[in-house]
């Protein structure tokens, strides 16, 4: 009876279960790495709710999922002293393992378990992001005035 009771409850898990969800979970680690590293990022979801903060380079935990087959998009802003800032949009887009709902999950892991949970949505490995060097704006200063230079000389007869 122990042996029957082993085989009907793991059946019952597989069957109950989503394919994405066993083999992923519904949250994804994302790497953030940027050119110049030490950057200031924070992450917004597609709500404009902030979900993290912090410096390059890292590793970050966000959901795959915004709802019942909704796939998440976050928002990346970066910034860095001398550099102007930037943001990367970052969509989920389908999880393979989703699929696998065909062979092993069944209806219920395709159409409830994992579109519920968001395990059928997958992020990207990582988010790289090169920061532009801010322009900066040319200062004269009292010396530069008093060398004369093409510009500012004057020609004496």
């Amino acid at each position: 009876m122990s042996k029957f009771r082993t085989v009907s409850l793991t059946v019952c898990v597989l069957i109950l279960s989503g394919c994405a969800n066993i083999m992923s979970g519904s949250k994804d680690s994302v790497v953030v790495n940027s050119s110049p590293v030490g950057a200031e990022f924070s992450i917004k979801d597609e709500n404009n709710k902030a979900v993290h903060h912090g410096t390059t380079p890292a590793t970050v935990t966000l959901d795959r999922g915004d709802g019942y087959f909704d796939g998440q998009t976050y928002t990346f802003d970066f910034a860095a002293n001398g550099y102007l800032p930037q943001s990367k949009k970052v969509d989920s887009s389908i999880n393979g393992w989703y699929f696998g709902n065909f062979l092993f999950g069944g209806l219920i892991g395709l159409l409830i378990v994992d579109p519920a949970s968001g395990a059928m949505w997958s992020l990207p490995d990582d988010v790289n992001v090169s920061l532009s060097p801010a322009p900066q704006a040319k200062i004269n200063t009292t010396e530069e005035l008093k060398t004369p230079t093409p510009e500012n000389a004057t020609s004496r007869p």
